[in-house]
């Protein structure tokens, strides 16, 4: 700390070699930083000749005292210069201080407690504070990178300017809002890591197994979920977290419990539990699971799985609903990474648990929980950005009223079939949690074709557009009849019947030999006639985007994998050849108001 000597300021300097005597600032420190200044040969008081007590408590309380922060609090108005005349307290013009280094003691391997504990500074945090808050007067220095700019500026002018007093108390409140972060993250690791309340959750690892050390936490309040099995990945968690948003809503939405299965954070497929058909219990493999038909979760898991097993392989798995054992029974026999729910049937947790010889990752979700709504703050090379989240709502009667063609069929505001709003509601809550651009394909309550992540919207529409293709080519009577050589296994099923299905069966050589290698009897491979003419009769499929089709060949597209129903949000300069390309191919187009990019 220092005070401005009035005598140099008004022309009459002291006789001095030191740079601080010059100009005119008596230097004021506490025990080993005055120490280390004389031993540098510059005059130097203890703190001691302002506050007249002695260190205490083994130098704990040094600076703790009225006449430093009076010195430093004191602003030019008449009642503060009152109150230290009556107490012969001087100002401080400038305060210069280094955090005791907490993070650096912290991060050392098996750091004790009360290690850690004598790293905490008091002192030093409530000078910085004192004097940012006083930055129309004080000068509040946090680093020895800010030194150089500092003199110079003092040297130069004499005095440092409003707008570097500015920036500098800026810095210090963000100096000690890091450092008391640092002490929080360490105490959270050491006392909030059990029981109800716990606020701080170790990961395995990050992204990848060498972003070590990584954790989940919560400031102020408990973690809204526990897990019950296995152990939290970084992506696992983010999976999870973003599926059972997807669920909730779905189920807030339609009123029919609903199911995720989420990769890479997208959805591989979602669905509600419309009820399942003889030939869509046979392609979701699930026609042997008993009491399938009385649970209108596992109907919805079975949906969100089977609409696109490749890409579900090894998936993270949302459910809106208290999981039962015909679902837990599904989950069981495929390859997943983890679940999360509300809550678990007993005989359901004890199916789950035996997954992965008891690794498999179970976590029970608050169902009550709502962040707030400032609640998305994102990092990245160290630069922060925080956002209002994605709170937007989906609702089959609120979001889809907008109808730009086929105006006659709804000219007297008859609304969409019942069964076209559900289809729009959960490809468009699919798109909120999906990596943008998106664009999804919808049937029977579920997700049947998703296009994620790509930066053109064609090619969204494309990708969404094969997969749904690939789904219906399953229901082919080729397909639902494949005899299987004994002792195949479920994967490997279904990347046999995901290249019959594509068109992709190689023509010869190994790769050929090792799909055949899967059959008792090899199917014939779909000629091009025969695919187009099986998808001829897909239809009444519904079509949402997250954001506007800039060109009509995003319509052509969905039309070819039978959509009759799109939404998406307007605003593109090309809306009105759009709404009549629609119309020529008979499909209904409805404005979706509300962009949904997720990134």
């Amino acid at each position: 700390m220092a005070e401005a000597n009035s005598s140099q300021r008004s022309g009459k300097p002291r006789r001095s070699t030191s740079r601080s005597s010059q100009l005119g600032v008596r230097i004021l420190a506490s025990g080993g930083t005055a120490r280390t200044i004389r031993e540098a040969s510059f005059p130097v008081d203890d703190i001691s000749a302002i506050t007249k007590a002695p260190e205490i408590l083994g130098g704990r309380v040094k600076t703790l005292h009225p006449g430093v922060h009076g010195g430093l609090l004191a602003r030019d108005i008449a009642s503060d210069e009152r109150d230290l005349a009556e107490q012969n307290i001087q100002k401080i013009d400038f305060c210069i201080c280094n955090l005791y280094p907490f993070e650096e003691a912290a991060a050392k391997n098996n750091v004790t407690i009360d290690e850690a504990v004598e790293e905490i500074d008091i002192g030093g945090v409530t000078l910085l504070r004192a004097a940012a808050k006083n930055h129309a007067r004080v000068t509040v220095v946090v680093s020895p990178h800010q030194y150089h700019d500092f003199l110079s500026e003092l040297e130069s002018k004499g005095e440092i300017s409003q707008t570097t007093r500015e920036k500098y108390a800026l810095k210090a409140f963000e100096h000690t809002a890091a450092y008391d972060k640092a002490i929080s993250d360490f105490f959270r690791r050491k006392y909030a890591c059990s029981g109800d309340g716990m606020q701080h959750l170790s990961l395995r690892y990050g992204t990848n197994p060498h972003q070590k050390p990584a954790s989940a936490f919560t400031r102020g309040e408990p973690l809204p979920f526990k897990v019950l099995s296995g152990a939290a990945g970084y992506i696992n968690l983010l999976d999870a977290l973003n599926a059972w948003g997807l669920v909730k809503e779905l189920r807030a939405a339609l009123d029919v419990p609903a199911a995720a299965s989420f990769k890479h954070v997208s959805p591989a497929g979602a669905a509600i539990g419309v009820p399942l058909h003889d030939a869509e219990r046979k392609v979701y493999m699930v026609d042997d699971i008993e009491g399938l038909e009385n649970s209108a979760l596992a109907q919805a898991y079975a949906r969100a799985r089977g609409a696109d097993r490749m890409s579900s392989f090894g998936d993270m798995i949302a459910l809106s609903d208290v999981c039962d054992v015909p679902t837990a029974k599904i989950i069981s026999r495929e390859v997943s990474d983890g679940i999360i729910a509300p809550g678990y049937d007993s005989e359901a947790l004890e199916i789950l648990r035996k997954k992965k010889a008891g690794r498999y990752l179970v976590i029970q979700m608050d169902p009550e929980h709502e962040p707030a709504a400032l609640q998305e703050v994102r990092t990245v090379r160290g630069i922060s950005m925080s956002q209002h989240r994605n709170d937007a709502r989906i609702s089959p009667k609120d979001t889809f009223n907008a109808i730009m063609t086929q105006k006659e069929k709804y000219k007297d505001g008859q609304a969409l079939p019942e069964s076209a709003m559900r289809d729009l509601t959960v490809a468009t809550i699919a798109l909120k949690y999906t990596q943008s651009n998106s664009v999804c394909y919808a049937l029977n309550g579920q997700v049947i074709g998703l296009g994620a992540g790509q930066q053109s919207r064609i090619h969204c529409t494309r990708l969404a557009g094969d997969k749904a293709d690939n789904w219906w080519m399953r229901f082919h009577e080729r397909s639902l009849n494949l005899k299987w050589k004994k002792g195949t296994k479920r994967p490997e099923k279904s990347n046999a019947i995901d290249l019959l299905c594509s068109g992709l069966v190689p023509e010869e050589g190994i790769e050929r030999e090792d799909w055949e290698k899967n059959f008792e009897e090899v199917p014939r491979v779909f000629s091009q006639e025969e695919r187009r003419e099986w998808l001829k009769q897909l239809k009444d499929v519904a079509v949402s985007s997250d954001a506007f089709f800039p060109f009509i060949d995003n319509v052509f597209r969905a039309a070819r994998s039978g959509a009759t129903y799109v939404a998406a949000p307007t605003g593109s300069q090309n809306d009105q050849a759009v709404f009549e390309t629609a119309e020529k191919l008979g499909i209904t187009f409805v404005e979706q108001y509300v962009r949904l990019f997720h990134h």
